[in-house]
């Protein structure tokens, strides 16, 4: 028994030794968790600073200079604040012909435009009051976006009538939805064309993405050498349709036509790639049931390609609006903005009021890009989410 005891005595200690390491075990742990946190942290956040510092810092500062007036002087440059007058002078004042356009009276046809666009807009903003619980924020900007549309689609009536001239701001709207609507329907004409079992279709593949590999200014002096009617290696094609002396630069519309075709022509090459690798990854067991339930190729398109290639069709279309709003190389190269100012672009607007020193007007006209960029960009979405969901 003595013995016993000894040993119990002996194992007393050990156990106590062990009972107090357990908690310094702990906290070793969590200063393990807590030093793995901190490395974390320590390899992130550089590259975070530097992100926020090349995209947050810039928009500050040309906010800043959107509000100013900058301008040099002996010994260095001065800015002064002048609140919203660079914005002022784009839609009312000096800049406002240049921006917003010429307008004239619009025709019958234009006004019955205008007249169903706002009953449009109106119905479908009694549609949402109606259908669904109502919050302030909804209402207003519903209300909000309702105001835009309808003085987009006015401006537009104005501007594009006879004896008007549309501004950048609608030429800008022009390339984009114009150009965008092109590109989606050639683009996808193409991946179901190359998609069929047709002698030849991987070489057409290859070939229809080389003109990617081009750089935007390349693509602008094919064009300039293209379009040029007295000198250009068209030269034959343009004397024999009677052409010859037709300018396409020297002509509004056909200037802004050849600033489209050569935007269209290059980023197809983008719309194509997307479709067909969408078409590609289809199942071929719905197509096939559908042919065996005497479904016809328009309905098997409609119904089932049409559902299946909708959400990536809506994140390319995103993608694709962003960039076109931001064109500049094919206008800059191709006419100079030319003829007069129809054929400028928001974006190049503000590189050719940069390049005069007025740094800020082009901040002002920069930040009406953003703003238009933001407003299409949310609506699409918007409308997208509403089209989705109606139809779950």
């Amino acid at each position: 028994p003595m013995q016993v005891e000894r040993q119990s005595q002996d194992a007393a200690p050990s156990a106590a030794a062990l009972q107090s390491a357990l908690p310094s075990g702990d906290r070793l742990r969590r200063l393990s968790m807590q030093a793995e946190r901190l490395a974390g942290n320590v390899f992130v956040w550089p590259a975070v600073l530097v992100v926020l510092f090349l995209s947050i810092f810039p928009l500050i500062i040309s906010l800043y200079l959107s509000l100013s007036r900058f301008k040099f002087v002996k010994g260095g440059f001065e800015i002064k604040f002048v609140g919203l007058a660079n914005y002022k002078k784009l839609f009312l004042g000096t800049q406002q012909g240049h921006f917003l356009g010429a307008m004239a009276g619009s025709s019958p046809v234009g006004w019955l435009v205008f007249a169903a666009v706002v009953v449009l807009l109106l119905w479908s903003l009694v549609r949402y009051v109606r259908s669904r619980p109502l919050s302030v924020g909804g209402v207003v900007g519903r209300v909000v976006s309702t105001v835009i549309v309808g003085t987009g689609v006015w401006l537009l009536v104005r501007t594009l009538s006879a004896g008007g001239r549309p501004g950048t701001l609608v030429v800008t709207w022009i390339y984009v939805f114009v150009g965008i609507a092109v590109q989606y329907l050639i683009g996808l004409g193409l991946a179901l064309l190359t998609t069929q079992r047709l002698p030849g279709r991987r070489f057409f593949r290859v070939i229809f993405l080389l003109p990617m590999m081009i750089t935007p200014v390349g693509i602008a002096y094919t064009f300039r050498m293209l379009t040029d009617t007295d000198k250009g290696p068209f030269q034959p094609i343009w004397q024999a349709l009677g052409l010859a002396l037709y300018s396409w630069v020297n002509d509004p519309w056909g200037a802004r036509a050849a600033v489209m075709i050569g935007d269209i022509w290059q980023l197809i090459r983008f719309t194509f790639v997307v479709l067909l690798s969408a078409l590609e990854s289809l199942s071929v067991e719905q197509v096939e049931a559908a042919l065996v339930d005497g479904a016809n190729r328009w309905q098997i398109f409609w119904n089932i390609t049409v559902p299946a290639i909708l959400p990536v069709s809506t994140t390319l279309i995103l993608i694709r609006m962003i960039e076109a709003f931001k064109i500049v190389d094919i206008p800059n190269v191709l006419t100079n903005g030319g003829p007069g100012t129809a054929t400028e672009s928001m974006t190049l607007h503000s590189f050719i009021t940069w390049r005069a020193l007025d740094l800020g007007g082009s901040a002002a006209i920069a930040y009406v890009l953003l703003f238009v960029v933001t407003f299409v960009g949310m609506s699409y979405i918007n409308l997208v989410r509403q089209r989705v969901s109606e139809g779950q």
